[in-house]
């Protein structure tokens, strides 16, 4: 893979860690500002929204400028953000800062999507998005357990800078790393804005976006919650969350990367085979939360499956978006970050009835299921090999 994928799989490593991370500092956040946690609490899903709807407008925006001054643009204004949010003294001045970085990370996300692909052979797409998508899996497993010990042994401000700092090395590695491209070359054989749009129009573009959205919705509404299973219900100390996160997070690593060998060539195997073990999985956890060996296992396995199954989903509408390639990525971060704001809200519901600290589990199993009942009728639209030349791209599941 070339060197630049991993340029920007390194500013995914530090927007992912900024996401991921704000679940251990928000008790920190609330007592520091001085508001209710459940108000400090919603800087989370405010952040997924802000990017599910930041990421076609920053597309948009800044499609008549080269890809790498948009990149640039990007990580300096995620860092930005995050300097101003690390001296902030009251919360609706922290918020904002949130729904900046979120604009910028969905900018970002979308462009570095369309770029991953454009460095490689079409018929390698996959393999470069999981090296990219390898920075937020990392994330998980470094980025989230460093962030919330820094911010137990300096506060939740330290962590902020930290993240402010890790995007100045990715702006250097874009600077340096990526070719730069005059506008005029950048847009050549470019289709008008409202060919891209049109796209949307596609059935099949919207299935596989609304798939990716339930898998993600699915995956982080159930890691959202993995804190009260793990101590609550598998009765381990607190401890052992970031533990659990890590091994969540190892497992995400190896699903991403396993994935990205058969998402061009050989998607149907990994929904046909990953989508009904996800289904059973999750009320398997629910299931055997309790048993803390078992808990381990299968937070390793779902975090594995959930990453494979979600980046190959992702990695298709790429290639239904093909016609658009200004908008390609922003639909797919919009689907992504769609499952990641609808998700914790819909698992959040669940707490409060008889199913206790294991609802969201049980809530990510409904929600794969929801997503295999709609991509079974339309098994074209997930499956089939790659044709090059005259020949239809085809994305059916076998």
């Amino acid at each position: 893979m070339p060197l630049p994928l991993y340029l920007l799989a390194l500013a995914v490593f530090a927007m992912g860690t900024s996401e991921f991370m704000l679940s251990g500092l928000v008790p920190g956040i609330a007592s520091d500002l001085g508001v209710p946690l459940g108000t400090a609490g919603a800087l989370t899903p405010g952040f997924a929204i802000g990017m599910a709807v930041g990421a076609p407008l920053a597309a948009v925006l800044t499609r008549d400028r080269p890809g790498r001054g948009n990149l640039l643009l990007f990580v300096l204004g995620f860092a930005a953000a995050h300097a101003v949010g690390a001296v902030a003294t009251s919360f609706p001045v922290l918020f904002a800062t949130r729904v900046v970085a979120a604009l910028a990370n969905a900018g970002f996300l979308a462009v570095a999507l369309t770029t991953a692909a454009g460095l490689v052979p079409r018929d390698r797409t996959g393999r470069a998005l999981a090296v990219l998508l390898s920075g937020t899996t990392l994330a998980t497993i470094a980025g989230v357990p460093a962030g919330a010990l820094l911010g137990t042994l300096l506060g939740w401000r330290a962590a902020f800078w930290a993240v402010a700092a890790l995007c100045l090395p990715a702006a250097v590695g874009i600077v340096t790393g990526l070719p730069a491209l005059s506008p005029r070359e950048d847009a050549a054989g470019r289709p008008a804005l409202r060919a891209e749009f049109a796209r949307l129009r596609s059935p099949r573009l919207l299935l596989v976006m609304l798939l990716g959205a339930l898998v993600n919705a699915a995956t982080f509404g159930s890691f959202t919650f993995l804190a009260p299973v793990v101590t609550d219900r598998a009765g381990l100390g607190r401890l052992w969350v970031p533990a659990v996160l890590v091994l969540f997070g190892a497992g995400s690593l190896a699903g991403v990367t396993l994935a990205g060998r058969f998402a061009d060539r050989r998607p149907g195997p990994v929904v046909a085979v990953g989508g009904p073990l996800l289904l059973v999985g999750w009320p398997a956890l629910a299931l055997l939360a309790e048993r803390p060996a078992a808990l381990l296992v299968l937070v390793f396995a779902l975090g594995a499956l959930s990453f494979a199954l979600g980046s190959t989903l992702i990695t298709r509408v790429l290639y239904e978006a093909a016609g658009a390639p200004t908008l390609a990525g922003a639909y797919a971060t919009a689907a992504l970050n769609t499952g990641a704001a609808v998700g914790p809200l819909l698992a959040a519901t669940t707490l409060g009835t008889g199913l206790g600290t294991v609802g969201p589990l049980w809530a990510g199993g409904g929600l794969v299921a929801v997503a295999l009942s709609l991509a079974l009728p339309f098994r074209a639209v997930v499956s089939g090999e790659q044709r090059r030349g005259g020949r239809r791209t085809g994305a059916a599941v076998r």
